[in-house]
């Protein structure tokens, strides 16, 4: 398995070694050991799945403290660019994001710490979605920032009236109303 750095350093790319023949492929998607040694002693607790047809962006979510979760993601059908926004007030890189495009033909994972909104956009006519979570779903400490925050300024490769979003992302915040996030907290 590569571990391949992003210009956020504490988001990661786990990209499989991926071993295929004429009767498909095999890799592992997952292996504590090399897990723990780039990211730290971390334990999964929930598993989450979706499907989202094309032009569906969820996000940009998070679970404010003490609920916050780290993710493990991949897209396992179709292709989705997820995204990653450091919402840790002070840190050297908040309000900046990682943007990836995951796909079942990459089988790329992506690694997003607490501290972080998450989201991702559907390129393809569908996609399933995979989240390993380190902290149970909270839903009275759902938080997130609005897609569209200009001071995020993120790249969706989608035209703004291909994007579908729920009423309740429609209605989220700009990064500068969250506050729940403070650096040394998510070191």
């Amino acid at each position: 398995m590569k571990i391949i750095s992003t210009q956020i350093p504490e988001v990661l790319i786990f990209e499989p070694d991926v071993f295929g023949d004429h009767r498909g492929y095999f890799f592992e998607s997952f292996r504590r050991d090399i897990f723990e040694k780039y990211v730290g002693d971390i334990h999964f607790v929930q598993d989450n799945q979706s499907k989202s047809g094309f032009g569906v962006l969820r996000g940009l979510h998070f679970q404010r403290p003490p609920f916050t979760q780290a993710k493990l993601v991949q897209c396992l059908q179709g292709e989705v660019l997820d995204i990653a926004v450091d919402v840790r007030i002070g840190s050297p890189t908040y309000g900046k994001h990682v943007s990836v495009r995951l796909s079942e033909t990459n089988h790329n994972q992506l690694y997003i710490p607490r501290g972080f909104a998450h989201g991702f956009a559907v390129l393809s006519e569908t996609a399933v979605f995979s989240y390993k979570c380190d902290n149970y779903y909270n839903p009275s400490a759902d938080g997130g920032v609005i897609w569209d925050d200009s001071s995020i300024n993120i790249e969706w490769i989608l035209t703004p009236d291909q994007i579908k979003l729920s009423d309740k992302d429609k209605n989220l915040h700009g990064l500068d109303q969250v506050t729940c996030f403070d650096y040394e907290n998510f070191r």
